[in-house]
């Protein structure tokens, strides 16, 4: 089958990860770009690697012209490619042959998406560009940045001269100091920091220092500037006392003090407030006095080091938010006192990871309001200091009095959605011991206790690990099962599915893999977090085998975490981007578009965290245990923080979403349901009774009715038996039906030695296949065929005697000449036994309906493997693995597609031609694809529309502005496409194939009743579930500012408490202040979430305005201080200064100034 020659065309599109790469140059333009199975035309190996034209463009000195110069450049990999595809050498080029009883399907096979493990495969040329007459090509370039050009162009000389000034004196004097103006003191010392640059003296720059010591100054040496430092100057630092008063009797720090600020690591001299001075008991202990002066120190007994308390808050925003190692931060450090290489500071790492630790733990403690319990750390409760979902149902919190008695249509909306998940990026080396390095906070926040959980571990050994349904065992021992080194494998995790709170000790340690075991314990750990009345939805990407005896493995779990699971009160769901990769049944037993009571939920909430705490997995694998949980918890602590002052803003989008979907779907159900009127009912009440009882019939489950191939051979086989019993004589001991099964055997033989040499030839396989041996086992089942047939059909040898085939023909390619392949005049006159037709039709029927059941089901593997491959294999040897099984499986897609395709031919050219006749609906390259929901799809398609409107604007503009511009059509990311018009269209632009929306037979009222049911029940479950969501939204938004006034409430009571706590006085105005922070900022977070709900809806693009905290005592202050000036000439809005040009609206710097989020 050679490819028809084309005309040559430009080929110069090639795609590169997400970005258009353009190549202009010329190649052979090619009808297919993906493996095809079709003559190999060889071509010179010079034509191959002849050189294309890249265009280099320069602008002239004035920038008024723009030159273009030609260079020839070799070939990039994806053209070579092009070349031998467009003349047939393509790596897969195998030929096919034209089978008598299969003429009209050679062109739909199936084309196999091998990976060969390259980056770029070769893509189709684009089509040609349409002519966009009278658009404007300015001679004139036009720069992204005009102004950084212009800056280039005129001011960039002069910039490095006024920077060069800097290392001189300047307009500064070195004779006279500007402060003291004494003679003879010589000006000769500035500071970098301080504005101005000029220079004092030795003893002026002391003074300047005095509340500023961690300055670098400099010293001019009547050449040039040198780094010193205040303390060589002879600055001595006091603590104990307020800016600007000495200790009468100081006592000194320890030589070599070095503190460590966020401009550098500095040596500085300390004086303490000794014995005999009158502050020295309310100044306390030497530590005492460096924490109230701002500096936290590195020990208790005579600290020697420190680090400023603005360094420390800065650091711990840089490793929340950017993810900065104290690695690279305190290097950041060590470059900013010395770059030179000559100069190095004192090494205080190991002292600025302690400090590091501590202060994180002190402001987690200080946070969950330990320090306003008298109890304080050491009576932390499990999970105390996690900050909590105020979404999510908490009974006496956020919840009516009579909630257990709501009705059977609103009880839904009291339902706790938890997801399940495991992270195998988050290992740790065998380094370091829990007794080595125990944690500060472990089990007061996110990670589980260590040692119960440990001890339960131990009484678990046996367990395996975990595996989906869709048999990934391969792929997970390359991935999950990595051991070797690490005394951790991985991370398993439990978050709150619809708003993706990670849940208190909801985080444990994986050692093998995602074992029943460990995802138990975390289950079990979250759970007794929340009321056990409330109704559960569960989502887990392998719930379908880990619910299996759960609740008999949960009565097994330890007192303080066991509990008895009640099935009817828990729901189990897969999330909806997984639940592709597994079988057909587990797609409608455990989809959230099907299970009442889910609303929009996804399930993949729990994907979401793993890519922002993926940012500290390298850094986390060598610290040991207790650091580890540490530094998790102080992260998922950050990441609960920020979804839970944005959740209001959340919610409203989702709520807008909600309401626009919710009249989409019920139009188009009720359209939909009046096409079908006279069947609604009744589908309606197998829906409901379904969801009653779910053993009973399944409305979304298609019915599938005829014999399988082994059916119908066991049904010829007791016919043969019961005509044996009557005495009735036989043809030949092989039975007729023996005869067609080993026909159809060779037949199935010959499909798969063709698939081994594909493989072989496109150098795809894993391992070396030995194909004489093959071709020779097949050569020898040809050979007792033949007798066979000579007995049973002599039609079919005359006419393999009369065929001319060629003399390099192998066996793989010769034609068998079944009785469905030979015509009615062959067979007529003894040439087929009589009846072998009728028999061969029906095991063709049977091989249809078998193969397409199980090509659905390589489909649904093929979708899980690429998406596996994906996300989960990284270092080389899994990824070799990985790219052998996605190849193996193509070939099974392969196998069963063409069995189906060539059992169609036969009943369709014995059914007078006629594809309503033959039962079976025709099977194109096309229609093997894998399964999408109808709705991704048209979020796809949307999406995609959009971005090519982008892209199309773009271009335009890139037109207007005089630039070489080609239009380049975006490329779909899936494998499975068509050429239409010579452009590709991807999967997400196709409706479902139908071998996913039907039964399977056409021409019966049966197979189509029962495509119109599944369709009608999804498009219910689509518009109920749409109608759940938005009542689900509201209750959210009803909960939420309850949340927020409890948690208020619960400062408000810390404030009463600490004035009646005896708590030194000392501490009381601090302790107060904080909690009377803390009580308005939750207040502030109510307010602003009940406005949040009852605002107009914003447009497209548009961010909703922040009003600033509103203080009740400072708001109370600032009425009283305009009421004594005499202001009352207007009305003040709340929360909008008389100054305020914005209307209210307000920078998210001024939001902090405020106090939102400060010290939270």
């Amino acid at each position: 089958m050679a490819s028809s020659s084309k005309p040559p065309r430009p080929a110069r599109v090639r795609r590169v990860r997400g970005r258009h790469l353009e190549i202009v140059g010329s190649a052979a333009a090619s009808s297919s770009t993906s493996h095809s199975f079709a003559p190999e035309v060889f071509m010179a190996d010079a034509e191959i690697h002849r050189p294309i034209s890249s265009v280099v463009e320069r602008p002239s000195a004035d920038l008024r012209r723009v030159y273009r110069d030609v260079v020839p450049i070799l070939p990039p990999s994806p053209i070579k490619a092009a070349r031998r595809s467009a003349m047939g050498g393509g790596a897969t080029g195998v030929p096919l042959p034209q089978f008598q009883d299969a003429s009209n399907s050679g062109d739909e096979r199936y084309e196999m998406f091998l990976d060969s493990g390259a980056d770029d495969p070769p893509l189709p040329p684009p089509p040609p560009l349409p002519p966009l007459p009278g658009v404007p090509r300015p001679r004139k370039p036009i720069f992204s940045d005009p102004t950084l050009y212009n800056w280039k162009a005129k001011s960039r000389d002069r910039y490095v001269l006024e920077l060069l000034r800097l290392d001189g004196r300047g307009d500064a004097s070195d004779t006279l100091c500007p402060s003291c103006k004494v003679q003879g003191k010589r000006a000769a010392y500035r500071c970098r920091e301080c504005k101005g640059g000029l220079l004092f003296c030795k003893e002026c720059c002391v003074e300047r220092h005095l509340e500023n010591p961690l300055h670098f100054v400099e010293a001019w040496d009547g050449f040039r500037f040198l780094r010193t430092s205040l303390k060589a100057l002879g600055l001595r630092i006091q603590f104990g006392h307020p800016p600007g008063e000495y200790c009468v009797n100081p006592e000194r720090g320890r030589s070599g003090f070095v503190v460590l600020h966020d401009n550098g690591i500095h040596e500085v001299a300390v004086d303490y407030c000794g014995p005999g001075c009158e502050n020295r008991g309310k100044a306390g202990a030497h530590d005492t006095q460096l924490l109230r002066g701002g500096w936290f120190p590195a020990s208790e007994e005579r600290p020697q080091s420190c680090m400023t308390l603005v360094s420390l808050e800065r650091f711990h925003m840089d490793t929340l938010q950017a993810k900065t190692t104290m690695y690279d931060y305190y290097h950041k450090l060590q470059k900013l006192t010395s770059n030179d290489g000559t100069n190095h500071p004192p090494d205080r790492y190991q002292v600025f990871i302690r400090i590091c630790k501590a202060y994180r733990h002190c402001m987690m403690l200080k946070r969950g309001g330990r320090g306003h319990d008298l109890g304080g750390a050491a009576a932390t409760k499990p999970g105390e200091l996690a900050v909590s979902c105020p979404a999510c149902p908490r009974p006496g919190i956020n919840l009516p009095d009579d909630w257990e008695n709501a009705s059977p249509e609103q009880r839904f909306i009291y339902t706790l959605f938890l997801a399940l998940d495991a992270c195998f990026r988050m290992k740790r080396g065998m380094v370091s011991s829990e007794l080595k390095d125990p944690g500060l906070g472990t089990g007061m926040a996110y990670m589980l206790e260590n040692v119960p959980y440990r001890e339960y571990l131990l009484t678990v050994t046996d367990q395996k690990e975990m595996s989906t349904c869709s048999g990934l065992a391969a792929l997970d021992y390359a991935n999950t099962k990595f051991s070797r080194g690490y005394s951790t494998t991985g991370v398993g995790m439990c978050v709150c599915a619809r708003h993706e709170f990670i849940q208190p000790n909801g985080v444990g340690d994986l050692q093998k893999g995602e074992r029943f075991s460990n995802m138990d314990y975390v289950f079990g750990s979250v759970r007794r977090h929340h009321d056990p009345l409330l109704r559960l939805v569960v989502s887990y990407d392998i719930v379908c085998q880990w619910w299996v005896h759960l609740p008999e493995r949960l009565m097994l779990l330890p007192a303080l975490i066991g509990f008895i699971l009640l099935l009817p009160m828990i729901a189990f769901v897969i999330p909806k981007m997984h639940i592709h990769a597994h079988t057909l049944l587990c797609g409608i037993l455990y989809s959230l578009n099907l299970i009442p009571g889910c609303g929009q939920t996804d399930g993949e909430g729990v994907e979401r965290p793993w890519a922002n705490i993926g940012g500290i997995a390298g850094s986390t694998r060598m610290m040991g245990p207790g650091a580890r949980h540490d530094t998790i918890d102080d992260h998922w602590g950050h990441w609960n923080w920020q979804k839970k002052i944005s959740l209001a803003d959340t919610l409203r989008r989702r709520l807008d979403t909600a309401l626009e979907q919710q009249i989409v779907q019920r139009e188009a159900f009720e359209t939909f349901s009046n096409l079908q009127n006279d069947r609604v009912e009744s589908w309606k009440q197998m829906v409901h009774n379904y969801e009653a009882d779910p053993k009973k019939k399944n409305p979304y489950q298609a019915v599938v009715v005829g014999l399988t191939e082994i059916d119908v051979r066991l049904q010829f086989q007791r016919e043969e038996e019961e005509e044996a019993k009557k005495g009735l004589p036989a043809k030949h001991k092989v039975t007729p039906s023996a005869f067609l099964s080993e026909c159809l055997d060779v037949e199935e033989m010959q499909r798969e030695v063709r698939t081994q040499a594909a493989l072989k030839k496109s150098k795809t396989a894993s391992q070396e296949v030995d194909m004489s041996a093959l071709r020779t086992k097949l050569i020898r089942r040809l050979e007792r065929l033949r007798k066979l047939q000579d007995t049973y059909s002599p039609a079919s040898i005359v006419a393999l005697e009369k065929r001319q085939a060629p003399a390099d023909e192998q066996p793989e390619f010769e034609p068998l000449f079944l009785p469905g392949a030979l015509s009615d005049e062959e067979r007529a006159g003894g040439g087929c036994t009589e009846g072998l037709l009728e028999m061969e039709l029906l095991m063709r029927d049977a091989q249809c309906r078998c193969a397409l059941v199980k090509l659905r089901n390589q489909l649904v593997i093929k979708s899980r493997f690429l998406n596996y491959k994906k996300l989960h294999t990284r270092h080389q040897g899994a990824t070799t693995r990985a790219r052998t099984i996605v190849n193996r499986n193509e070939v099974k897609i392969r196998l069963h597609s063409e069995k189906y395709q060539a059992a169609w031919e036969v009943l369709f050219a014995n059914a007078g031609r006629d594809e309503g006749k033959t039962g079976w609906r025709r099977l194109r390259k096309d229609d093997i694809r894998c399964m999408e929901d109808e709705e991704d799809l048209r979020k796809k398609v949307e999406k995609q529309k959009k971005a090519r409107e982008r892209r199309k604007r773009k271009f335009e503009e890139l037109l207007a502005h005089g630039e070489d511009a080609r239009w380049v059509e975006e490329e779909s990311d899936e494998e499975d496409g068509e050429q239409v018009g010579g452009s590709k269209v991807g999967e997400s632009r196709r409706e479902v194939s139908w071998i996913w929306t039907v039964a399977g037979m056409t021409g019966t009222d049966a197979g189509i009743e029962d495509a119109l049911r599944i369709e009608w029940a999804k498009a219910y479950a689509r518009s109920r579930r749409w109608d759940e969501e938005v009542m689900l939204l509201k209750e959210e938004f009803r909960r939420l500012p309850l949340s927020f006034e409890f948690e208020a409430g619960l400062w408000g009571e810390r404030v009463k408490r600490v004035q009646e706590s005896g708590v030194d006085e000392e501490y009381v105005g601090g302790l107060v202040a904080y909690a009377l922070k803390q009580e308005v900022l939750f207040l502030d977070l109510a307010a602003r979430a009940r406005e949040t709900e009852l605002a107009p809806k914003l447009a497209k693009g548009k961010k909703r305005p922040r009003a600033p905290i509103i203080d009740p005592l400072a708001e109370a202050m600032r009425m009283e201080h305009k009421e004594d000036d005499g202001d009352d000439d207007g009305v003040v809005l709340a929360g909008v200064d008389d100054g305020d040009d914005e209307g209210g609206v307000v920078s998210d710097e001024e939001v902090i100034m405020a106090g939102e989020v400060d010290d939270i």
